[in-house]
């Protein structure tokens, strides 16, 4: 198979349904083959698409996609669209797709760049592709198949893990580590000084030096534009399998579990300890020298002030249970008319009681 998706013919229908375990409902005869995945409002001849939840079913009715992946249960029949592929999970089939399409795309080659600096004590594996403008520090070791895009740079005793991918513009501060198959997207900086001073009697501040590590497990991904602090001292660690996304501050010593996921602009403060698969939605802000037990969920918006030691899902500033903080919200949205009802109660109350004068 061609390794480059401008070259590569596609795939048939039928192909894909025996990919995907699934069955094919429609025209085969003289369909185009599928070339590209397209959300279903937008797809065209040679794209699929996926179809998952009902409030769609009329985008369905409409699609001009060749073929759309839909739930084995789902008893609609091809319009527009030339067949459908049913499987027992459309997104996650869709996701299959998706893969095989990056699979065709052309991969780095193995090298470095001439104009990327390499101190002479760093070890780089022969595979990896080290690109334009890359600066490579004393001691650093580079594994087999990483590639380092435009313009990177590793500080000195930086170690990348084998497989791992490192995007255009990202800098990772001395003594980082980063495991293998890991992805780390462009702009992130991992191992700078966390936000550390010690304030004077006069006011001023005195700069606590940062002399810890970051420590990066395995098959991580790191957001575009993140940052992660080096530890005072110790290890900052963000466990396997983490998820982060774009524009998350991870600050000193904090410690995240393994398969956490956390989304956009979510702040975390010095010394937290999150457990294994929270879920951080986005916004969220998180004080320090706390811990978050394994299985939680905290909502989007919310500011956890103290530590939450049972899974469960979590609103509000401050964070509380979600059913808590529903009933306190539908109080609150209610209080007005509550005030105002006890007003004109007791309102009627001194009119019943005042003393008529003769």
């Amino acid at each position: 198979m061609a390794k480059n998706s401008d070259t590569h013919s596609g795939w048939t229908i039928s192909d894909l349904a025996v990919r995907f375990g699934g069955e094919v409902v429609g025209i085969l005869e003289d369909v185009p083959p599928i070339l590209r995945p397209a959300p279903l409002d937008e797809a065209g001849i040679g794209d699929i698409a996926f179809y998952a939840d009902k409030r769609y079913t009329a985008v369905l009715a409409a699609t001009r996609a060749t073929c759309t992946l839909i739930p084995r249960d789902c008893t609609f029949e091809p319009a527009a669209c030339a067949a459908f592929i049913k499987v027992d999970d459309p997104h996650r089939a869709f996701v299959r797709f998706l893969g095989m399409v990056d699979e065709l795309r052309p991969k780095p080659a193995a090298g470095i760049h001439q104009t990327a600096v390499i101190d002479h004590t760093a070890v780089v594996a022969s595979t990896a592709a080290i690109m334009a403008g890359c600066v490579v520090g004393a001691r650093c070791v580079i594994g087999e198949n990483v590639v380092l895009y435009p313009n990177v740079t590793l500080y000195d005793n930086v170690s990348v893990g084998a497989n791992t991918i490192v995007h255009a513009g990202v800098i990772c501060g001395t003594q980082t580590e980063i495991g293998e198959r890991c992805t780390i997207q462009p702009g992130a900086v991992i191992g700078s000084d966390g936000f550390g001073f010690v304030e004077n009697s006069d006011g001023s501040y005195d700069k606590i030096p940062h002399i810890g590590r970051v420590v990066i497990d395995n098959d991580v991904e790191i957001g575009a534009n993140t940052t992660i602090d080096r530890s005072v001292a110790g290890i900052t660690r963000i466990g396997r399998g983490v998820k982060i996304d774009n524009l998350v501050q991870i600050a000193h010593n904090v410690r995240i579990g393994e398969d956490t996921a956390v989304v956009a602009q979510t702040g975390i403060a010095g010394s937290t300890v999150i457990g294994r698969r929270v879920r951080l939605a986005g916004q969220v802000g998180i004080v320090g020298h706390i811990s978050i037990a394994d299985g939680v969920v905290v909502l989007a918006q919310s500011g956890v002030s103290k530590s939450l030691s049972e899974a469960g899902m979590y609103l509000g500033s401050p964070a509380q249970p979600h059913g808590n903080a529903l009933r306190l919200t539908a109080v609150l949205r209610n209080l007005p008319d509550a005030l105002a009802e006890i007003r004109n109660e007791l309102h009627e109350l001194h009119e019943r009681t005042e003393p008529k004068s003769v």
